[in-house]
């Protein structure tokens, strides 16, 4: 009978095979760090220039007047390119005027004025109207506008 004991010689070779196979895996491991790594290329353009420019004069104004329809706005700006003052205006449902005055620069901002002409006018309150349902022939269903249907029998 064969009887198999453990010996030196299998654990050193079991031994062996584990560091082999270690040392394999990190020289396969260094390769691939060392070959060139692949991406997206880098970009083609450079970071946006931010060039101060000197601003442009301009002017600009129009007025709208409609009596029929009660429409009535208007507007107008000036700029000499470095300070705009305008303003602009227009009649509220309320009935009253609102204009608009305004600067602006890179100093101080926006700031506006806002004022207010005439008063208020809102319609006089009056009370709902009563509901009344609309008016219609009665529907065609309903119990008292059948008529019986007459008895028949089998026999006839």
């Amino acid at each position: 009978s064969l009887i198999l004991l453990p010996s030196q010689p299998t654990t050193l070779i079991v031994t062996t095979m584990h560091r082999m196979s270690s040392l394999v895996v990190l020289v396969v491991a260094a390769v691939a760090s060392g070959l060139p790594q692949y991406g997206p290329p880098p970009p083609a353009y450079g970071p946006p220039v931010h060039k101060e420019e000197p601003g442009m004069p301009y002017n600009y104004a129009y007025a709208v007047r409609d009596d029929y329809h009660g429409v009535d706005f208007g507007a107008n700006e000036d700029s000499d390119g470095a300070l705009v003052q305008g303003s602009y205006n227009v009649v509220l449902p309320d009935g009253r005027k609102q204009t608009v005055t305004y600067t602006a620069d890179h100093y101080k901002g926006f700031e506006a004025n806002v004022a207010y002409e005439g008063e208020a006018q809102y319609p006089a309150y009056a009370p709902p109207a009563p509901y009344a349902p609309p008016y219609g022939p009665p529907p065609p269903y309903g119990p008292e506008g059948r008529e019986e249907a007459p008895e028949t029998t089998a026999e006839e």
